[in-house]
């Protein structure tokens, strides 16, 4: 098992459907009321590409994806089209655009995060495959050119000197989805007049 760092088709994914996945229970009672309870603290998101397929050569191009990544075996990047950046995706992401972390003045690695906010509920998502050349930091609302690396394997961002203490530690970034494939086998229709096609080709994203 290992993770091929290497991203599906953009011109396929963004044909795809999908999105966030939430466990919660619900438990009805006698009265009529419920009672309810998160069994994950976080979301999964969960996708289906088989409709990004449009041409002959996008079967040919799932088909060795799919065989290069051995079915379930082996995770891979994707981009999710209505989700894949620090901003909004009319936006161009600044280094402003997420809170990342205070200095302290010995903290110099701080994890990717991106939050959604609804009111005055919050949930902060680690982001860990931010695309390369894409990252951009600030301290202080300050950009910083230089002095700092971010990690596309991890999403974690090191600086060379720590930032002071009570110092803001932004950040804007795109970035991918880790997932894998959520079958072992591609049903694939053989009509090669009328194209051929795929019923479904169902993704999960990896956490860890």
């Amino acid at each position: 098992m290992a993770f091929h760092e290497v991203r599906f088709p953009d011109d396929i994914s963004r044909g795809a459907r999908g999105g966030p996945e939430r466990r919660t229970q619900i438990v009805e009672l006698a009265s009529g009321e419920e009672e309810r309870n998160a069994s994950w603290a976080n979301s999964r998101r969960r996708y289906d590409v088989a409709y990004g397929i449009r041409r002959a050569d996008d079967l040919a191009a799932v088909v060795a994806f799919f065989e290069a990544r051995n079915g379930r075996l082996h995770g891979f990047r994707f981009k999710d089209w209505g989700d894949y950046e620090s901003c909004l995706p009319s936006a161009t992401p600044k280094p402003t655009d997420q809170a990342i972390g205070t200095g302290d003045g010995a903290s110099k690695a701080f994890q990717l995060v991106k939050r959604y906010a609804s009111g005055s509920q919050t949930w902060a998502r680690t982001i860990r495959k931010p695309v390369a050349g894409t990252v951009r930091v600030a301290l202080d609302g300050v950009e910083q050119l230089g002095g700092w690396s971010a990690d596309k394997t991890t999403g974690v961002v090191t600086f060379d000197t720590a930032p002071a203490a009570s110092v803001a530690v932004t950040a804007g970034f795109a970035f991918d989805v880790p997932v894998r494939f959520d079958t072992d086998a591609l049903d694939v229709t053989l009509d090669l007049e009328r194209l051929g096609s795929i019923t479904s080709i169902p993704l999960l994203e990896i956490r860890r």
